[in-house]
């Protein structure tokens, strides 16, 4: 397959890439993505620009992963714009190029990152691709941008909008806060505890990607989560032994609130999300239960 990747640099773009025969990828600094990720064809791009001709021309499938990272800095307007931007142009900007070439790309995939967010928090419901999307600010920003890429549909581009859980990975995202908390000794449930966790291990994430970009009956939403989602509590419990490190030191829902203010939702949304459309195509996970993931990525 002929890919072109967005936000290649990035922790699951980087994963995916190194299972790509010479991708094109389309970045900041070309020559900062070339030396981190090796064989590829760099193309320079930012999401308020056009994207190169030369870049989607004769491609198989497009993997849409930019945006802006999502931190534990305090949510303000002006990170609000930047989420945004970010992702609604950057997706508008891939739209218009798909439509632009579709002589020579007929057949092109669309893969576009969205993420569990757009569920909102949603207590002890069982969540799946046809659950409504929930109300507040990261909801509304997955439903719009999940929008943008859903054009391209209007001529003939199969779209897949990959909703993206908490990932489980060695080298950082959301998981590496968490394991720092474990290793200095202080790790333990976040708020209540109670909230629900849909997380996946970094390698089912690039598997589903290329579930998603090979099997002609993934259209829409696609839910990127292990079908095992954990309570909070559990989670912190299964990392603490699978680190050998102590996990009952709770941090109460008001401390993240005073350090993150609004950022603090995301930790305690409760998000019980299962991968319904991965399993019925006929996707195997190979991380399904959290102890082997954490195992994996604890080393």
């Amino acid at each position: 397959m002929k890919a072109l990747v967005t936000g290649a640099t990035g922790l699951i773009g980087a994963h995916l890439v190194a299972k790509l025969d010479h991708p094109r990828v389309l970045a900041r600094s070309p020559e900062r993505a070339t030396a981190k990720l090796g064989a590829v064809e760099a193309f320079a791009w930012s999401a308020s620009e056009p994207v190169p001709r030369a870049a989607i021309e004769g491609v198989d499938v497009v993997f849409h992963l930019a945006g802006e990272p999502i931190s534990g800095r305090r949510l303000t307007a002006a990170r609000k714009q930047e989420f945004r931007d970010s992702r609604i142009l950057g997706t508008r900007r891939i739209v218009e190029a798909l439509r632009d070439s579709q002589a020579s790309n007929h057949k092109v995939v669309l893969v576009s990152a969205s993420a569990t967010g757009f569920y909102g928090t949603r207590g002890d419901a069982e969540l799946t691709e046809e659950s409504a999307p929930g109300d507040d600010f990261f909801a509304e920003l997955c439903a719009d941008w999940e929008k943008e890429a859903l054009e391209a549909t209007a001529f003939g581009v199969r779209v897949v909008c990959v909703r993206i859980g908490i990932v489980l990975a060695r080298e950082g995202g959301a998981f590496a806060s968490l394991r720092r908390a474990f290793n200095l000794g202080v790790g333990g449930p976040l708020g209540s505890g109670e909230q629900w966790m849909a997380w996946i291990h970094v390698d089912d994430i690039v598997g589903l990607l290329f579930h998603a970009a090979e099997r002609s009956d993934v259209t829409g939403a696609l839910n990127l989560c292990a079908p095992t989602p954990e309570r909070n509590k559990d989670f912190a419990r299964t990392l603490g032994r699978v680190m050998h490190r102590p996990s009952f030191m709770p941090t109460p829902a008001f401390a993240l609130r005073l350090a993150i203010g609004d950022m603090a939702d995301l930790a305690l949304a409760s998000q019980r999300i299962l991968p319904k459309k991965a399993l019925a195509t006929g996707y195997a996970f190979r991380f399904p239960a959290l102890e082997g993931a954490l195992r994996d990525v604890v080393g």
